[in-house]
């Protein structure tokens, strides 16, 4: 056991057997099988392979009047299958040092795995199995409401999550897929789904249609297409949730927000605006890049300012999000003791209004074309990393050919691009400012 653990930790590590030269999309093999998806990609990495899927079952997905349907639908993937319960799905991955699990996000269910070669028709089994043929037991379920509620009650403490949730609802609007709804509402959600409200979900959404399965590593495309047909042969249906037509910004929401929180020794902020582009929109790199040179690391201009030269914070961010597939925002993120909260935004705004009307510098466009560009790629020497990275090229609306594309399009970036994109999609007048922990109601 300790062996194949070890096994898939160093994997992880290993770049693949693709040259510098070698173009990404010519090497992917992808095969229609049925309504599935399947994408596989041989690299030199020995005996491992790592596994990424998407179904469109997000929280889009759940009704208007529910919430925490598709989350909850999700969390009963692994909790067993009509013909084996959870614990035999585990010792069954755990004998093998195989990993599988489900998540739910606003817009993807995502499967994700690991495995030894040998073992990829047992971990594609198993994930046919948990898609079309969850148990549904009503102990498990009673388990997943109370785990998901705890959760959420354990949230309404952390102030990072509080800023954040509020500030979701101050830029879009109600049926956006990055708005999320109070604890409080979610939380009666939970409490008032029924087992079979679950079971008439899962029935409506989950099919083979929209299925994509991506493996990456000691692969070979005809055992995998094999397997996937047989694994998932007879499945059929599968449903898209409508997408929402209204995009983020121009709400009637305060533009200076407080959450309180009592006895917080600590105070977050997260200070943006909704941006309205999709990640594959013209404009939207070029916006990103601006971003990162702002705050995007312990080099940049917010960290240098706010935390490394005045000491008034321990950290802020800046970065754009939630916009692989609908409209995102832009943000910072800060963290500030109490007292130090008002000057701590004061020397904040100053470098926003720094940045929107003078721009970034060539030096620092320069620099960010060279950590991007050289952060993509390394991403990319690992099974694990190149598996993600092919699935959000094709969650974003790509072709495959951008994996090989996005560094240049990185360096093809001009200043005029980046600080026009600035000027373009940044209105300081439609900046949002939470602010969530022990906080007086005149700091502004």
């Amino acid at each position: 056991m300790k062996r194949h653990l070890f096994l898939l930790a160093a994997a992880g590590l290993l770049a693949s057997a693709l040259t510098v030269s070698a173009k990404i999309a010519d090497n992917i093999q992808r095969t229609q099988m049925g309504a599935i998806d399947v994408l596989t990609l041989t690299t030199g990495v020995k005996d491992v392979v790592t596994l990424r899927g998407t179904l469109p079952v997000g929280n889009v997905a759940a009704p208007e009047g529910n919430p925490a349907l598709a989350r909850l639908t999700g969390s009963m993937l692994d909790k067993g299958t009509v013909t084996k319960d959870k614990f035999a799905i585990a010792q069954q991955l755990e004998s093998v040092g195989a990993s599988l699990s489900f998540s739910v996000g606003n817009e993807l269910l995502t499967i994700s795995g690991k495995c030894l070669k040998k073992d990829v028709p047992l971990v594609i089994s198993l994930i046919a199995e948990q898609l079309r043929r969850p148990a549904f037991s009503p102990e498990e379920f009673a388990k997943v409401q109370k785990q998901y509620v705890g959760a959420l009650q354990r949230s309404l403490d952390d102030t990072d999550t509080r800023a954040s949730d509020a500030f979701t609802r101050a830029v879009y609007p109600l049926g956006h897929p990055n708005r999320q709804p109070p604890t409080e509402e979610l939380i009666a959600a939970i409490k008032g789904t029924t087992l079979d409200a679950v079971k008439a979900f899962h029935a409506e959404y989950y099919g083979p249609a929209h299925l994509r399965l991506i493996l990456v590593g000691d692969v070979e495309a005809t055992t995998v297409q094999a397997e996937v047909g047989q694994a998932f042969a007879g499945w059929t249906g599968g449903k898209e949730a409508a997408r929402p037509g209204a995009k983020g910004g121009d709400l009637d929401a305060p533009r200076d927000q407080t959450v309180f929180m009592a006895d917080k020794t600590n105070v977050s902020v997260v200070w943006g605006l909704a941006t309205g582009l999709r990640y594959r929109d013209p404009d939207a790199l070029a916006l990103r890049v601006a971003t990162n040179a702002l705050g995007g690391g312990f080099a940049m201009r917010l960290m240098n300012t706010v935390r490394n030269e005045e000491g008034l914070t321990y950290g802020i961010y800046s970065f754009v999000s939630n916009d692989n597939i609908s409209d995102g925002d832009w943000r910072i993120w800060a963290n500030f003791s109490p007292e130090l909260l008002e000057k701590g935004i004061a020397s904040t705004r100053r470098q926003i209004t720094k940045w929107h009307e003078s721009g970034i510098t060539a030096e620092e466009l320069a620099q960010r074309k060279t950590d991007m560009a050289g952060s993509y790629k390394v991403g990319l020497s690992t099974t694990t990393g190149m598996a993600n990275n092919i699935m959000n090229t094709l969650v974003r609306g790509y072709d495959l050919n951008f994996l090989d594309a996005y560094p240049e399009q990185i360096q093809a970036l001009t200043l005029a691009e980046v600080n026009g994109a600035i000027k373009k999609h940044f209105n300081p007048d439609k900046l949002v400012l939470v602010k969530a922990g022990t906080v007086a109601e005149a700091v502004k």
